[in-house]
């Protein structure tokens, strides 16, 4: 901290911030690029196990490198949680258990056939989710570095909202938590909300006509191959 003038603190909570953001960025690019042939994969080896063409461990390899990529992702976020002040440790715990049991009811309904969620819908709600959550943890980090006294632009309050949703009420940080929400957010903060909805919008819409355009061309050649 004596190295940026008793910053450090605010400094290392926007970079943790930042990393979180370009991990989740990430996640959802390479999810519009990927997601479709990685379902399919998914959905291949499930029916060679159920055939008795692979193991039942060639399932379990994908489902674990699946969780562990997710987990590494959910540690950053969690932290980001922390350091942003949406929530208390005990509050963590309380919502990291009960994400935990509804995500198992929701597996335990669906493998009963109970419930059927239609895989791009599911997509397309995680991946607005996760483009919201990212947005609002860059707007928190601009906070911290203007805190820190490294942005000094823009730092005049755009609205105060607190009278109707505070970001101390339990639906304030929740709203926080999930989608960036803040009562009386400075300009800089809003300018990098928006930009960060854009970027990640513009950089998943840049990588999905490219999976279609392959997709197409090898239909057309499957169409013109046959007799």
């Amino acid at each position: 901290a004596p190295l940026f003038e008793g910053s450090g603190q605010e400094l290392f909570n926007a970079s943790i911030l930042l990393l979180a953001v370009g991990m989740l960025t990430w996640h959802n690019v390479w999810m519009a690029s990927h997601g479709r042939a990685i379902a399919q994969e998914m959905r291949q080896v499930g029916v060679a196990v159920a055939a008795g063409q692979k193991p039942l461990a060639a399932l379990s390899v994908v489902c674990g490198v699946a969780v562990l990529r997710e987990g590494s992702e959910v540690v950053l976020f969690l932290y980001g949680i922390a350091a942003a002040g949406g929530t208390s440790a005990t509050g963590m715990m309380a919502g990291g258990a009960l994400g935990v049991l509804a995500g198992a009811a929701t597996s335990a309904l669906m493998y009963l056939g109970l419930l059927t969620i239609p895989a791009r819908y599911l997509f397309s709600v995680t991946s607005g989710l996760i483009t919201l959550l990212a947005a609002g943890l860059a707007a928190q980090a601009v906070a911290f570095l203007q805190q820190a006294g490294y942005v000094e632009t823009l730092t005049f309050t755009v609205w105060d909202t607190s009278w109707l949703l505070s970001d101390g009420s339990v639906i304030g940080r929740l709203v926080h938590t999930l989608i960036g929400y803040t009562d009386r957010p400075s300009g800089a903060q809003l300018v990098v909300y928006l930009l960060t909805i854009a970027i990640i919008l513009g950089l998943m819409r840049s990588q999905r006509p490219q999976h279609l355009a392959v997709s197409c061309a090898k239909c057309s050649s499957a169409e013109g191959a046959r007799p």
